[in-house]
């Protein structure tokens, strides 16, 4: 990185966010409560909400949202007549998934090649260590020039929905010129990316049931309706032979312009195996940011270790929808409800649940803010320039902003790069990176403050 004051202070900083990042991490902050305790949520809150009123943030403020979860709330006034800027990350994580196949504990920070590892060490407690080595960067290099909103989110992993709820009955609070989402991360490592579209999502429980109870395979097997074997039947309607969504109604065919991401590089980034097919048509970008994509997220049936001889009397899964920009969500919720009830087999009884949902989001990149933020990058990333690239995930929460705000500029930054591996077993961040996207936030808010 090319030496200036800016990006000298966070190199020096560098060694506090480590250690502020190791205390982050260690709070189980799983916002499903009947995996982890609530305390361990509350924990990582009150952490933050400490955080900012050191930094000398005013109104810090724990806002109790809707889905019984807590969003942490400050604001940092800038000079007279300074544009506002708000700063988004989230505290909670997603669990750790199986704890023993992690290679070091999962909510203890850990140095290793070169890497932190650690639940939550890009997604997104990182993201909230990003803003603040940024604004303690600018506070070293005569002030930070925009006035600064930061929110921190404690639900996003959860799609419950609580922030969105409460900034609809709040519309005043997160008021912004300008909206940084730290919770994406650069299409590769070192490589400068913000993210222009997200895919929305949906989830529905879907149930079915065919007896009063479960009967002898042998003695009723045959002739009694399996209902586990109807909810196979369901599920595989989802797609195509080649593995592509097959929704009733929902088209599948769009295109994505503009950066692509090559498929041996893809099959790297996901560990597919040799010899394992990727699945859908069209090149990866497609398939991955423009276009719907199903994935069956668990289903409750016996386990193979204890299971008897039985036809099974009723079954359920969790079905995530992706939903790509120019998709209604709420439309694709219906569709994939019909869906499953139209082709449960045998007249099986079946029921469907929307338990989550998010609208899909497309930026802006002509704004005035993405100008700033491609002059930050190309200082920060020597040799490089601003990429833009979409993301298969979803942050709900972007469009219930841009329906509330709808002159503020959206940028998505972030931490979560491929070799980052979120949501994953050994989740982790690259220091480096976490370094350079800090330089980058604090030389987009100055440029962004002077344009």
């Amino acid at each position: 990185m090319s030496s200036n004051p800016v990006a000298e202070t966070v190199a020096s900083l560098m060694p506090r966010a480590q250690a502020e990042l190791t205390e982050l991490v260690a709070f189980k902050s799983v916002a499903d409560f009947d995996q982890y305790p609530r305390s361990e949520s509350e924990g990582a809150a009150n952490w933050v909400a400490d955080a900012l009123r050191a930094e000398g943030f005013q109104d810090v403020a724990l806002l109790d949202t809707p889905d019984g979860t807590q969003s942490v709330y400050g604001f940092l006034p800038g000079p007279e007549g300074a544009k506002t800027v708000l700063l988004y990350a989230h505290y909670d994580v997603q669990p750790p998934l199986d704890e023993a196949a992690w290679t070091t504990p999962p909510f203890e920070l850990t140095e290793r090649d070169g890497r932190w590892y650690g639940r939550g060490a890009a997604d997104c407690k990182g993201g909230f260590i990003m803003h603040l080595l940024a604004l303690r960067a600018l506070k070293a290099n005569g002030g930070v020039p925009v006035g600064v909103k930061v929110i921190v989110e404690g639900s996003e992993e959860q799609g419950t929905g609580g922030l969105e709820r409460y900034a609809e009955q709040h519309p005043e609070l997160l008021t912004a010129d300008t909206i940084v989402i730290g919770d994406v991360g650069n299409f590769r490592l070192g490589l400068p990316t913000v993210t222009s579209t997200l895919r929305g999502m949906t989830l529905v429980r879907v149930r079915i049931d065919t007896l009063e109870g479960n009967l002898h395979s042998g003695q009723f097997g045959g002739a009694a309706p399996d209902a586990l074997g109807a909810l196979i039947r369901v599920l595989d309607s989802l797609r195509a032979e080649d593995g592509s969504t097959t929704i009733d109604g929902l088209t599948g065919d769009a295109r994505w312009e503009g950066l692509q991401y090559e498929e041996e590089a893809f099959r790297k980034d996901a560990k597919v195996l040799d010899g394992v097919e990727l699945i859908g048509s069209g090149t990866v970008a497609d398939r991955i940011w423009a276009r719907p994509a199903v994935t069956v997220l668990g289903i409750d049936c016996p386990p193979v270790v204890g299971a008897t001889p039985s036809v099974q009397a009723g079954a359920r899964a969790l079905v995530s929808l992706r939903v790509p920009p120019g998709v209604d969500a709420v439309e694709a919720t219906k569709l994939l409800q019909a869906h499953l009830e139209a082709r449960t087999p045998w007249g099986a009884r079946v029921s469907t649940e929307q338990i989550g949902q998010g609208q899909p989001f497309r930026a802006d990149t002509s704004s005035p803010a993405y100008t700033a933020m491609a002059e930050a990058m190309a200082v920060a990333y020597p040799g490089e320039e601003m990429q833009s690239a979409g993301q298969g995930g979803s942050i709900p929460l972007c469009n219930t902003l841009a329906s509330l705000h709808p002159h503020a500029e959206i940028l998505l930054i972030g931490l979560s790069e491929p070799q980052a591996q979120i949501h994953a077993v050994n989740e982790s961040v690259s220091p480096d990176e976490l370094e350079r996207l800090s330089v980058t936030e604090a030389l987009f808010l100055q440029k962004y403050a002077a344009s």
